[in-house]
């Protein structure tokens, strides 16, 4: 039996209840193939897959907090830290009902791989809670925010993890959660990023993930001879991600023509106004079928899954986990869609992944696609360690120079292993290969 046969085995036997987990792992063995058989040897004799897929410590905890009613409310809390072969611990914290222990090792996981691409000296990690600040009073969102804190700070720091946010944590839960550290440990460090700008973040953090699933998205294009001026994209999703990713993809021409949020879509042939959008997610926190209210061509759907129906030349979900199904997949290729990349974390079920690489359409996987997030997030720990502040225009050259690279280096290890033009297999082991160096040179570790 091969290494990765016999390891996804034991990972599937050890870790049978958690299906995203195992989704993932299969999925980033199985594209690794080539270099772990080119080192088998080697790698069997370290334990390197069995350490690779193991998380070094997981942290689970209660939250206790109390409502505005007075009544006593309990959630649980997370922290995988998954590898630091090349650095602290680096992830987001995500707040939403659906949060587990699976969801956040799978997260952690790709987190490992994404944060070794982007070239910069962080690990991987993920946490959060199954809270729903949705609906929540700011004062009840304090509450969740420095209950959670009071436990987690005992695990993380500047040089040991740093957290970001991710679904239902921005500005102001990262607020509540860097005063609550500070207010219990007396430092004042760069141990949360995506912080507000009066407090040590950075300019372009909000944007980065989406813009930097543009710019990537302009690279692939590009050196397939396309260009995503004028082409049709239809974008999942209404957070930050989303919002930023339509944003730059109109500065390059493109048209905006759809965006979603958990209930449904709206659909307007003329183009998002994203003005609109930006006022009711981001000022009144509102859902997106009020913008029909504001645009006379614009169609509002109920339920999500109906919009990768859209005729469209570029799809790029921002929304979730597996929102594309093989089915979408297929109606995405028959209406003309010629190029997917994802800026949520892993979008696509396996199912659909294969239709893409069938149909050799060009698509990016997520861990290369989105890692413009944690990429300005790195930055952002930079420039608390100098205690300086950069400018817009030099984080967004920055971030722009980062996505290039990753693009360079996933086709490169593509068709350096024989698969020139899969950026699934391109991408997880240009992000292994640097992991796995610097695992072996530190020992059993």
């Amino acid at each position: 039996m091969s290494y990765v046969d016999e390891i996804y085995l034991q990972v599937e036997k050890k870790d049978s209840h958690e299906p995203e987990f195992l989704q993932a792992v299969k999925e980033v063995l199985e594209s690794l193939r080539p270099v772990i058989e080119a080192n088998e040897d080697k790698y069997r004799a370290e334990g390197l897959l069995e350490r690779m897929v193991e998380p070094e410590r997981i942290v689970m905890f209660r939250v206790p907090w109390v409502d505005d009613n007075g009544k006593v409310q309990v959630n649980r809390g997370y922290r995988i830290q998954f590898n630091s072969a090349i650095g602290p611990y680096k992830g987001g914290l995500r707040f939403h009902p659906s949060v587990n222990l699976s969801i956040l090792k799978f997260l952690a996981f790709e987190q490992t791989f994404k944060n070794s691409l982007s070239g910069l000296p962080i690990g991987g990690g993920k946490g959060g809670s199954d809270f729903d600040p949705k609906f929540k009073s700011d004062r009840e969102v304090m509450a969740f925010c420095q209950s959670f804190m009071t436990e987690l700070y005992k695990h993380i720091g500047a040089n040991c993890d740093v957290p970001a946010g991710d679904i239902g944590v921005g500005a102001r839960e990262i607020g509540y959660l860097y005063g609550q550290y500070k207010r219990i440990t007396g430092l004042y460090e760069g141990v949360l990023t995506g912080k507000g700008l009066t407090y040590g973040g950075s300019l372009a953090r909000k944007e980065a993930t989406g813009y930097g699933l543009v710019y990537i998205l302009d690279e692939m294009l590009k050196a397939a001879g396309k260009n995503i001026e004028d082409a049709r994209v239809v974008i999942s999703g209404s957070g930050n991600v989303a919002i930023y990713a339509a944003e730059k993809a109109m500065q390059m021409g493109a048209k905006v023509i759809t965006l979603s949020d958990s209930n449904g879509y709206i659909y307007d042939e003329n183009g998002i106004n994203l003005d609109i959008v930006k006022e009711i997610k981001e000022v009144r926190r509102g859902r997106i079928k009020e913008y029909t209210a504001f645009s006379d061509t614009a169609k509002y759907v109920e339920g999500c899954k109906n919009i990768w129906q859209v005729p469209c030349d570029i799809a790029l979900p921002c929304a979730t986990q597996n929102e594309i199904d093989r089915e979408s997949a297929l109606k995405l290729i028959e209406n003309g869609c010629y190029a997917v990349a994802e800026g949520a974390n892993m979008p696509a079920e396996l199912g659909a992944v294969d239709v893409f690489l069938e149909s050799k359409i060009l698509y990016m996987p997520s861990k290369a696609a989105n890692a413009g997030g944690v990429s300005v997030s790195a930055l952002e720990m930079s420039q608390n360690s100098e205690r300086l502040s950069w400018s817009f225009e030099k984080v967004d050259e920055e971030l722009k120079n980062i996505m290039s690279n990753i693009y360079r280096k996933t086709s490169e290890a593509a068709v350096k292993y024989g698969h020139e033009g899969n950026f699934v297999v391109g991408a997880n082991i240009a992000g292994f290969e640097k992991v796995a160096e610097a695992m072996l040179a530190q020992g059993i570790c």
